[in-house]
């Protein structure tokens, strides 16, 4: 019957590669400050910072969740006006903004006949 061989008995040929020799921190700082890196050390004084400008937030709309059957979407760019028109009509309306675009679509195709 025949035995295998056991990889691991002869592993003489792998040897550790030797390791570099550690770099004082002090050259390091040096070649650091050389450079103009930043240092991530804490500063003993804080220095002053301005306060942001304050964050205007848009109200919240309610979340539109309708079962429609449309499954395409388009993206446009529009007027910060505009879009909020667009919003209000459908809410008026009580349908999602594709059945008002549909609605739209149509009215303007009747005038234009």
């Amino acid at each position: 019957m025949n035995t295998r061989a056991n990889p691991f008995e002869d592993l003489s040929d792998f040897e550790p590669k030797p390791t570099a020799k550690p770099v004082p921190v002090a050259a390091i700082e040096q070649i650091a400050e050389e450079s103009g890196f930043p240092s991530r050390k804490a500063r003993s004084k804080p220095e002053p910072i301005e306060a942001p400008a304050p964050i205007v937030a848009e109200p919240a709309r309610p979340v539109r969740r309708y079962t429609t059957g449309r499954n395409r979407q388009i993206n446009i760019k529009a007027t910060a006006e505009t879009i909020d028109r667009l919003y209000r009509l459908a809410d008026e309306r009580g349908v999602p903004l594709g059945a008002l675009l549909d609605e739209a679509l149509d009215a303007l195709e009747s005038q234009a006949s």
